[in-house]
């Protein structure tokens, strides 16, 4: 255990139990009644030692140290960990086992509007923040325009944040996490809710805050570019536990090899929508394939349902590169098909005319939201992969390969 480490955490764990019995909507009458009728019962469910509670270990026996100055990468998929760790590091959870000491005044981005009141108005909560990092009012004036100018909500300043749109949230909460000088900076992969522009200066100031070597850093993206550009060392786990830590392209590796190649294993979200399959499909088989050749046609299909019924719906298909890069967005919308309500099963169908992408690995994320908000109702990152095969274009002579770039955009050439 080196003293010397900004954060050290040991054996954590974090326990969880669910009750599959439970009903979130039950009566008050109904409640009582089974208070009444079945006393003990109700004792162990409170208790939480009825048979239909099952044990649930977000995290267990975790152990690594973040050296100060050092930015460090929290990577995995879905279910992995990573917001239970953050939370704990940020003190809004309390582990079951284990330890996590943190020295340093610590900012966290975890969530749009982590930290802020929803009454009080954006330069209210600049200096909320401001002191709730122990920075005294002089400190944080000293900040307050950089702050602003880069939020872009100079107009909106003395409005109440509440009514903020996501974007808006999200710039200002970044903002005041990034420039009021915490120690420690604890950032999730909230920066996603932002439009491109602001991503790239979120990740632009990042990269400063890095190269400074006077913050610790830990930062959490399925975005293995951004990780890539900003991180010096990665944790990467699996299943609340720590498969592997060391170098970034190492860690990276590790992450994109699970990929599945094809999927049919159910994703049910909190919201009741179900994802039964995807995969990418040759039109003229059934099964899906985890290849395809550079320039062949093919399909990628999808098949989601929601039995409890869910309306407004759009279907986002992300494909990424082998660093995590996206490099291809597939809206639902913008597709042709206006936002849909689900019941039962649908499936979705995107036709590839000539695959463009250059030879290489990809993997494809599914998500479900609502048009004009960010909210994703269902969430399954990196679900399946596929692999492009090099072929030689028609009038060509040698195949085209990864080190042409990422896509083919232009057929043939012509001289004028």
């Amino acid at each position: 255990m080196s003293s010397a480490a900004a954060i050290e955490v040991r054996d954590l764990g974090k326990l969880y139990k669910l009750d599959h019995q439970s009903n979130r909507h039950e009566s008050f009458r109904a409640a009582l009644t089974a208070a009444v009728t079945s006393p003990w019962r109700r004792l162990r469910q409170l208790q939480g030692t009825d048979e239909t509670m099952e044990e649930f270990w977000a995290l267990r026996n975790v152990s690594f140290d973040v050296q100060r100055g050092e930015v460090v990468g929290i990577i995995g998929r879905n279910g992995a960990g990573k917001s239970t760790l953050l939370k704990i590091l940020s003190r809004i959870v309390e582990p079951t086992e284990g330890r996590a000491v943190l020295r340093g005044r610590v900012a966290s981005l975890l969530e749009v509007g982590t930290g802020f009141h929803p009454e009080l108005t954006g330069r209210e909560n600049i200096f909320l923040n401001g002191s709730i990092l122990g920075m005294r009012r002089r400190e944080i004036e000293s900040k307050f325009d950089e702050i602003v100018e880069f939020a872009e909500v100079s107009r909106f300043l003395d409005t109440p944040v509440k009514r903020y749109s996501s974007g808006m949230y999200v710039r200002l909460a970044f903002a005041v996490a990034a420039h009021l000088e915490p120690e420690i900076l604890i950032v999730d992969e909230v920066l996603a809710v932002g439009d491109a522009q602001f991503q790239k200066k979120c990740i632009g100031k990042m990269k400063d805050i890095a190269a400074s070597g006077s913050r610790t850093v830990v930062f959490v993206s399925h975005n293995m570019g951004a990780v890539r550009a900003l991180c010096s060392s990665c944790v990467y786990l699996v299943n609340g536990a720590v498969a592997a830590q060391g170098g970034v392209d190492s860690m990276i590796g590790h992450y994109m090899k699970p990929a599945q190649e094809t999927s049919k294993i159910t994703v049910t979200s909190r919201y009741g929508i179900e994802l039964y399959e995807a995969g990418l499909y040759h039109r003229a088989g059934a099964e899906p394939s985890a290849v395809v050749y550079f320039l062949q046609p093919c399909e990628i299909r999808v098949r989601i349902g929601a039995p409890g019924g869910f309306e407004q719906a759009a279907l986002v298909v992300h494909v990424f590169d082998e660093l995590g890069s996206l490099v291809s967005s597939l809206n639902s919308t913008e597709e042709g098909i206006e936002a849909f309500t689900l019941h039962g099963e649908r499936t979705f169908v995107y036709p590839v005319a000539r695959m463009s992408l250059l030879p290489g690995r990809y993997t494809v994320s599914v998500h479900v939201h609502r048009p004009h908000d960010a909210t994703r109702y269902l969430e399954a990152d990196s679900y399946f992969g596929f692999e492009v095969l090099a072929a030689v274009v028609p009038g060509g002579m040698l195949p085209y390969t990864k080190e042409h770039g990422v896509a083919r955009f232009v057929e043939g050439c012509r001289l004028t």
